[in-house]
Order: C-alpha cells, then sequence, then structure tokens
C-alpha cells in the first residue's frame, strides 16, 4: 500500500490538531505554513474528516479545527481508512474486498497478502494520534517531491 498525498497531509493534519490538542480551534492556514502544504488541499481533505466524525469546525474569527475526540482515541488506521479507503497491500485482499478476485481461494500469494495487510492494520490501529504527537515534537514533515 503506498500512500497518496491524502493519507500523508491528512495524517500531518490530524497529527496538528493532536500537538494542539486543548488549546483551542487552529487554523487550516497556520497547519499549512507550519508544514509548508497548501491549504486549499487541506481543505478538501478536512470535509471527509469532519463527516466521519474526527474533527469539527469552529466558525468565527478565531475559529479553525478542533478535534472531535482525545488523540488517544482515534488511530492512524482511523484518518487512513477516511481518506484512503481499505487498508491492503492489493486490491484484492483490502479489508471490504477479501475474497472479491476468482482465483482468490487458489492463489499463491493469498497468505503473504493477508499477513502484510494484517500487519498493517495492527500497526496503523495501535498508533494514535497522542503516540503520533508526542513522537513529533520538534520534528519536522518530509516529503519527497518528484517531478
Amino acid at each position: 500500500m503506498k500512500l497518496s498525498t491524502k493519507g500523508r497531509y491528512g495524517l500531518t493534519l490530524m497529527i496538528d490538531l493532536a500537538m494542539n490538542f486543548g488549546e483551542g480551534p487552529v487554523s487550516l492556514k497556520n497547519i499549512a505554513e507550519r508544514h509548508d502544504l497548501s491549504d486549499h488541499y487541506l481543505e478538501q481533505l478536512i470535509a471527509p474528516l469532519r463527516n466521519a466524525g474526527l474533527v469539527r469546525s469552529i466558525r468565527g474569527a478565531y475559529g479553525g479545527y478542533v478535534l472531535s475526540k482525545e488523540p488517544k482515541d482515534i488511530t492512524a488506521g482511523d484518518v487512513i481508512r477516511v481518506l484512503e479507503g481499505p487498508i491492503g497491500p492489493v486490491e484484492c485482499i483490502a479489508e471490504s474486498n477479501a475474497s472479491s478476485c476468482d482465483k482468490f481461494n487458489t492463489c499463491v500469494k493469498k497468505d503473504l497478502w493477508t499477513r502484510l495487510r494484517d500487519s498493517m492494520i495492527e500497526v496503523l490501529d495501535s498508533t494514535t494520534l497522542a503516540d503520533l504527537a508526542k513522537e513529533n515534537e520538534g520534528k519536522q514533515d518530509c516529503f519527497m517531491f518528484y517531478i
């Protein structure tokens, strides 16, 4: 599974909100500036996160976004599923598509893909935003851009 910018930037956005949890709403513009991201792109990512109930918006001059739950109650898996869809190394073995392939029962790679999927799910679902916020204090995101 290769995460797209939706998953990577969305997780960055959520970690930033976790790091500022309890300090009031955070504007997408401030998050974008801190991480050198497009605030317009973050606006596109916040909508599905809000619809999934992971964040809520606060209106007004000092408005912005806050996590709708404590950082310890939101996992990386929650965020990735909202932005990227079911977790899995290949489509035929993703969480919601298990056995969608007509060769599923005879596939020689099925066990490998299943173990890999289960490992990915275990890591993502056992890592909370609180864990990531604590690990990332004082660090900066580094993305590799290809032209």
